[in-house]
Formats: structure tokens, C-alpha cells, sequence
């Protein structure tokens, strides 16, 4: 499995959440609406998720083992990084 495309979309308002993803798994899969949340100990992603009738938010869909989760959510990260690295002023 490749991750072939990584966009990514600020969010302006001010909170925990900086950024919704939109991935490509092998250029034929799409996942949307992963977020980039900013927690007490960094930077986290969190898989798209829907709130069910019991009001717990379940995820839609979401990597089987740890290993492919960390692939992942550093990938994003690091596109994340990219996208608003701070352009040092003159």
C-alpha cells in the first residue's frame, strides 16, 4: 500500500483542530475528512468518524494495526509540516 496523495486543508478558526487531510491509497482509494489535531503531547491525526446513535463517535474508516496507522499519520504530518512551514521573514 502506497500513499500516493496527500492534500491538505487549514483550518482558520482557532482550536485543536488544524487540518482536515484528504488521502489516496495506490492511486485508486480515497480517504476523506482525516483531521490534524494538536493535543498535549503534539501533533495527531484522527480517522474520519461519525457520531452513532449511542452519541459515541465511531470511526469510518481506519488502518487494521499500529504500524500502518504511525505510516500513516507521519506521511501526513510531514505534508502538514510542508504545507505551513513558517517562510522566515526578510
Amino acid at each position: 500500500m502506497q500513499i500516493t496523495d496527500v492534500r491538505v486543508r487549514k483550518v482558520e478558526k482557532e482550536g485543536k483542530m488544524k487540518a482536515v487531510v484528504s488521502i489516496t491509497i495506490d492511486d485508486e482509494f480515497v480517504v476523506h475528512d482525516i483531521k490534524v489535531i494538536e493535543g498535549e503531547k503534539g501533533l495527531f491525526i484522527a480517522m474520519p468518524s461519525r457520531k452513532g446513535s449511542n452519541n459515541e463517535y465511531r470511526d469510518i474508516a481506519h488502518p487494521i494495526n499500529s504500524d500502518t496507522r504511525e505510516r500513516i499519520q507521519s506521511i501526513i504530518l510531514q505534508k502538514y509540516e510542508e504545507a505551513f512551514a513558517e517562510v522566515p521573514e526578510e
